[in-house]
Order: C-alpha cells, then structure tokens, then sequence
C-alpha cells in the first residue's frame, strides 16, 4: 500500500468553544475562546473569525490575559506546556514545558511573573484529584524555557475552573469543592476554610457549584447545586464570617461573574436537558452571554452596555448526533448536517463560521428529558441545488413511528430554501436512505424503505411545484438498503440485502441483477468522470466490491484496520493513499469538497486532493481533514496579506480598496508591457515590511522619519556626476514630451555631447544688452 508522504492530519474547525469561558480584550475589540488545540480570536463587531492562536498539541485548557501586557494572553494545554502570544498578530512569544497535563490557569496583577494552574494528582483512589499550583515562569531569550519551580497552594480542589477564583487585587485565592470553601491569604500563607451541611430543613442541596470574588471589596459569591446565591463576607476572621443566601432559580447554578463595577451577573443550568445561559461581566461597554441551547455546542452573544446584541459569534453546531450524512450545498458549498434539534445547519467550511439554520420540523422544541420529539434523519440536495428533500421522523417503535417526506425549493428572493411539498404517507414502514438524480434536465427523486419498496417521485407536468410517484419497485419481497444513480443517470443501482438490481429510469425495466458475496450490503455509489462505469459497494463483512458493468466483471478486497481511511480508485485495486491511526475516535462520517482552485506542485502521492479536499467527522463530532505541505506554504503566503479581507466588514470604503487592489492585479498581469507598468523604488520591500509591521514594536517616529528622508537624498559626489544626471533627467522629460519609450531619437556622438555641454556653458548674458538697446 501506498503510505502517507506530506499528507497529514489537522484539525480544520468543529471543536468545542465552550469548554472554557471566553474573554475580552482589553479594548473590547476581540472575543478569545479555546477551540481545540488552538485558541480562536473573533471581533466583536463584525464576528469575523480573525486567525487562530496553534502551537499545542492537545487540548486546550485555559486561557487568560497577561496582567502585565494587554495585548498579550497565555493559554495552558494538556500537552504539558504554557504558551504566550501576541493575539492581536497571532504570534507565538514564548513556550514553558511544565511537564504535567494542564487543566486550567489563573494570573493576577499582584504576582507578576507566576501562573496558577490546576494539575492531576498521583492517588491510588478512583476520584481524580486535582492540585492548585503557583509556577514562576523563568525569563529568558530562549523561546522554550523549561519551568520547573512548582510551588503547591492547595490540594484536592474542585476539577471544576468555576470553582477557583482571585480575591480582591490578587490578596487571596478562594475555591470551593463538595461542600467546603477555602481561602488562601498569600501574605499570612494560611487557609481557612468555611463549610455547609449536606441539607437543610427543606432537604436543599448545598454543594458548591462555582465561586466568584469581588474585584474591589472583600466579598464572595457562591452558588450551589439548589439554585441559591450566598454573599460571604468578613472571611478574613475565621469565626466571625457571615454569609447572605438569596434564592435564584430552582436548578444548579453554573457560574458567577462580576463586572468591573461590582454588579453581579450569574449562569443558571435551567434543565437537565443541556440547557445553560451564561453571563460573563467583562468590561464596562460590553460583556458576553455565552449559550448552548439544547446541545454541546456553543454560541457566544456579545451584548453592549445598553442590552443591545452586536454580534453572535457561532461556529459548528453539535447535537447528540449526525444522522444525515455530510453533504455539500451545490449553491453556497456550505457544509450542511444535523443542527439543533428539527434543524439543518449550513456551515462555511471556507470561513470556520456557521450560516444559518433551516427549521425542518417547524414545531415548538420542548425541553423536556426523554420526551419523544421529531428529528431529522435524512436529508439529499439534487445535482443544482434547486431542491432539497428531507425526512423527520419520530418513534422508536414501528407501532408508534410518525414519519414526513419534505421538499423544499430555493427561493431567489430569500436567499433560503422554502417548504414546496409534504408527503405524509410516502412509505408504510421507516425510509432508510434517499437520492436525486445526477441528470441536469429533469430532477428525480428514489426513496427506499423498510416496507420492501422503492418509490421514484417526480415533478407533474402540468404543475412543476407538484410532486407525485412515478413509480413503485421491489425485488422478491427483500429489504432495500441503499440506492444510488449513476454520473449520467441513466441507471439506478438499488441494493436489497446481498443483491444488486440495476434499473433503467426512463423505462422503470430491471437491466440486471448483482449477486455480492456473504454480507448485507450497506453503501451504494457509482464512479464518476472516467470511473463512472463503475459500481462501488461495501457490505457488513468488511468487504469492498466494485463491478464493471460494462464487462460484468468482479473486484473484491477487504479492509480493515483501526481508524484508517484509504484512498483508491475504482479502475485500480491498490489503494493511492492509506493513513493509519488518523484520530483516537471513530470516524462517523465523511466527505469530499471540490477546491475552488486546484492545487499544484503536490506530490504523486498526494495527487488526489488536488481537485477535492476529504473533511471527516469523528464521534465526538470533530472535523478534521487532511493537508499538504503545498497547501500549508499558500495559506502561510495568504495570511501574511492585509487582514482587511477578515476583519473588516463590507463598507464603501472597502469596496473602493477591493477595486483598487484588482485594478493593481490587472495591471500587473504579463499581458501588459513591462514599460507600462509603473517601477517600484528601491526600498519598497523595506517600505512594505515597514507598514505591515505592528505600531508597539516599531522604533520611535523620530527614527523613523530621519532614516526616510535620507534615503530620498540624492549624494553630491562631484559636479560632473550631477551634471551628468540632469543632463539624464532633461532627456528623460524630452523622451516624455516628444512621445512614448518606443520612439526614441537617435543617440549623439561623444563629440557631439562634448559640443553640447560646451554651448550649455556659454555665457549669453551680453545678448540680453542688445535687445534691450535696440529701440
């Protein structure tokens, strides 16, 4: 087999933005969120995402602004290691090996130069202990600097973030776990510790649940597992502490905040059906809620001081699960799956952003747990775009199932998809799979089901918004499992059980039928362009078969290996490609993006992902993909580009530098001539560098403008020289005046350009006495 040469895998987008909560800049200018292995950066204003912060290799934990420099920020990973960025430029500052997987991180003003972090204890229990610990970063010129100097703070504290937090200016370090609450004062180094009882006479539960310190006065707000909201104060004499309880909400609270100015601002869990809501006091002119309705995915609203939404950043949305497969939208390529629940979701794979939700289900979401509710389970676009035929279903059980077939059209004047046709009986037991025909000129839509039958379903002639059944097929009262057309459509491949049959759609005639070997048959896909005389099939003995049906002819192979993809073509039994242990999860599902522009200069090995990019999902719904170095140099060479493109929102002004830009492109196209175009100065890469490179590390103005304004003189190294370049410039602006660069004169002798200098030397002032005595 083929092995893997610069293909690797990376993580494109899909990863989780609320395993930690976000921050804001200092400007309010940037929301910071950990994704993944990196760390994400959006504006506030325009929600764009601006670049991505990697270096870790493993989860990202934490993050936290430097105290010292607003500009800059740490983030801890479970990969061992402290990073610190520049993220208005996304650069990487500096590396600290710690050596243990990180869990989450603190900074204060007061301690400069140290970093808290939570830390895995070595115990032989089963709970997993966690250990507060201070880390003094070490200073110096190396870009990796090993930090061993650990000093323990506390043991066995909460694994949860929420329930660690910095007291007033950096003075102590409160953090509650089970039942207990804990302060450490760094200057008297003792802890005191504070507890509840299990229950109260109502049979409440007083667990602690998060914790949040007030920024100027010695005051902690905690909440519990009952919903309720203690105010503890005078902590710092351990027998005369008081605490205020104030009831909030009949559920867990998740998380407490408060602003700069004191106000108090918290995270109810409403249900246990994932419902969260949360409230970050940030910054005085805005601060975030942070929500994940219904599912584990998240979404971050950014909110101004006068309760007005500016923006709502939201990358992929996560259900339970995927149950339609990946598809592609012919019209906005956006990647389209499973969203919130009775929902589509449209994701830009080119921009990490999600678009929009379509409302398949159109019904009111109780939040209620194992209620049984509708959901999307497939979903097929025809070959245009033009339709999208979807089905929702509800019921485990056959007896109670509820099923709808949908199609809806595209609407020019909406820019979405609108409900054309509902077709509540298309079947009599469970569709399993569906699709379109690949034909350009009529659109065809083949659904089958458990109730044995394949049903073709086409647009009526006299009304093309009217969808009816063309025909009903089946083969020996066997179950169908997948379909599939072929590039030009003129065959219909449908599979029942261990049996292929080929069908002609024009005269609904059964061609053919395709004995497999042992095993049902699970997917179904014709080849395309060259290959598209090929049937491809794999069944549930780990086989893959592919038919020549042209010849008849059979090709067999099995596969099997732990989490491998491979890569072939149809016409070919070795794979091109094999990559092995791509992720520690399962692959759930996958698919392939035409590139908007193909890729050159790859290798032989890679010569597959040309034209198309393979994106995959893992189980906990992870999108990853595969990259190659080709790919990795341009996206480098682009993103050293002006960050207008990213950052900006579309405003006239933008429009104006966009047309500006092309125009420039135009021109320095080879169709024009190298005299036309206008020749750049010496110092223009130092010029360029110099603009794109960032204010705060530039030399002083001063500088700056005095190195310039030397380079723009001219040296004075005699009068020849001097005299020899006027002389240059004179016949330049002659050349200019007189016509084009292609029309130039004949070039004087040396002797003629000595006589020329001489009569230029001449003193002609004498003439000036006679005209003016002449009457």
């Amino acid at each position: 087999m083929v092995e893997e040469s610069d293909v690797r895998v990376v993580r494109f987008g899909g990863s989780k933005i609320n395993l930690r909560p976000p921050i804001i800049s200092t400007d309010s200018r940037f929301v910071l969120c950990t994704s993944g292995d990196s760390v994400k950066v959006y504006s506030t204003r325009t929600e764009e995402w601006l670049h991505s912060l990697q270096g870790h290799t493993n989860q990202v934990t934490g993050i936290a602004l430097n105290p010292a420099n607003h500009l800059q920020v740490y983030s801890c990973s479970a990969d061992g290691t402290v990073k610190l960025w520049d993220f208005i430029d996304g650069i990487l500052i500096k590396t600290f090996i710690i050596g243990y997987p990180l869990f989450a991180i603190y900074v204060s003003e007061k301690h400069e130069g140290i970093v808290f972090l939570h830390i895995a204890m070595d115990t032989d229990s089963k709970k997993e202990g966690f250990q507060l610990v201070a880390v003094h970063l070490p200073k110096s010129a190396e870009q990796e600097v090993e930090a061993k100097e650990l000093s323990a703070v506390s043991s066995h504290i909460s694994p949860n973030p929420s329930c660690t937090a910095f007291g007033r200016e950096g003075q102590y370090i409160a953090f509650a776990r089970n039942l207990q609450l804990n302060v450490y004062f760094f200057r008297k180094q003792k802890t005191y510790s504070f507890s509840l009882k299990a229950t109260d006479k109502k049979g409440a539960k007083n667990a602690f649940t998060c914790i949040a310190c007030h920024p100027t006065d010695d005051c902690i707000a905690t909440g519990h597992e009952d919903g309720k909201i203690r105010l503890w104060r005078n902590f710092i004499h351990k027998k005369e502490y008081t605490y205020s309880t104030q009831h909030w909400h009949h559920n867990a609270v998740n998380t407490l905040c408060f602003t700069p100015e004191g106000g108090l601002y918290c995270e109810i869990l409403f249900s246990s059906v994932f419902t969260h809501i949360f409230y970050y006091g940030v910054i005085s002119d805005c601060f975030l809620v942070f929500h994940i309705p219904l599912f584990s995915s998240s979404e971050i609203t950014v909110i101004e001081s006068s309760f007005k939404v500016c923006g709502v950043i939201q990358g992929l949305v996560k259900g339970d699960a995927v149950l339609t497969d990946l598809m592609i939208d012919p019209r906005s390529k956006a990647l389209v799956l499973n969203g919130k629940p009775g929902h589509l979701q449209f994701y830009s794979l080119l921009r990490d952003k999600h678009l929009y939700n379509l409302d398949i289900v159109q019904q009111e979401y109780i939040y209620e747990a194992g209620l049984d509710q509708f959901e999307v389970v497939k979903a097929a676009f025809d070959i245009k775009g033009y339709w999208l035929a979807t089905v929702e279903e509800r019921g485990q059980k056959s007896a109670d199932l509820e099923f709808f077939l949908k199609l809806w059209s595209y609407d020019e004047r909406t820019q979405s998809f609108v409900l054309n046709t509902t077709i509540t009986a298309a079947h009599t037991d469970r569709i399993i799979s569906m699709c379109f025909s690949s034909s350009e000129e009529t659109t065809m839509l083949v659904t089958i089901a458990e109730d044995g039958q394949f049903k073709a379903w086409c647009q009526g002639v006299d009304d093309q918004n009217f969808w009816s059944c063309d025909f009903v097929g089946s083969y020996h009262n066997l179950k169908p499992t997948n379909c599939s057309f072929s590039a030009d459509s003129s065959l219909l491949a449908v599979s029942f059980q261990e049996v292929i049959t080929i069908w002609s759609p024009d005269t609904w005639e059964l061609l053919t039928t395709l004995c497999q070997p042992p095993g049902v048959i699970r997917d179904l896909c014709f080849g395309r362009l060259s290959c598209s005389k090929y049937l491809i099939s794999t069944t549930t003995r780990n086989l893959l078969c592919c038919w020549n049906l042209l010849t008849c002819a059979f090709l067999m192979d099995s596969f099997s290996g732990l989490y491998t993809v491979f890569v072939f073509k149809p016409n070919e039994p070795r794979p091109l490609f094999t990559h092995k242990n791509v992720c520690s999860e399962k692959i759930h599902r996958a698919v392939f993006v035409p590139r908007e522009e193909p890729l050159n200069n790859c290798d032989e090995s890679s010569q597959w992902l040309n034209r198309s990019q393979l994106y995959f999902l893992t189980q906990n719904m992870d999108l990853l993909t595969f990259s190659t170095a080709t790919e990795e140099d341009r996206m480098l060479s682009s993103s050293t580009r002006l960050v207008i493109d990213d950052s900006v929102a579309v405003t006239p002004f933008y429009l104006l530098l966009g047309k500006h830009r092309q125009q420039q492109q135009k021109l320095n196209t080879p169709s024009h001539q190298a005299a036309d175009r206008p020749q750049q100065p010496q110092g223009s890469v130092t010029i360029t560098e110099l603009l794109h490179t960032p204010a705060h590390v530039l030399p002083p103005a001063s500088v700056l403008c005095s190195m310039f304004v030397s380079s723009l003189l001219i040296s004075n190294t005699g009068e020849e020289d001097s005299e020899g370049e006027m002389e240059a410039c004179d016949s330049q602006q002659e050349l200019r005046v007189q016509g084009s660069v292609d029309e130039v004169t004949p070039k004087l002798s040396k002797a003629q350009e000595r006589e020329l200098k001489r009569v230029r030397k001449t003193d002609f002032s004498w003439m000036a006495g006679l005209i003016a005595s002449k009457p």
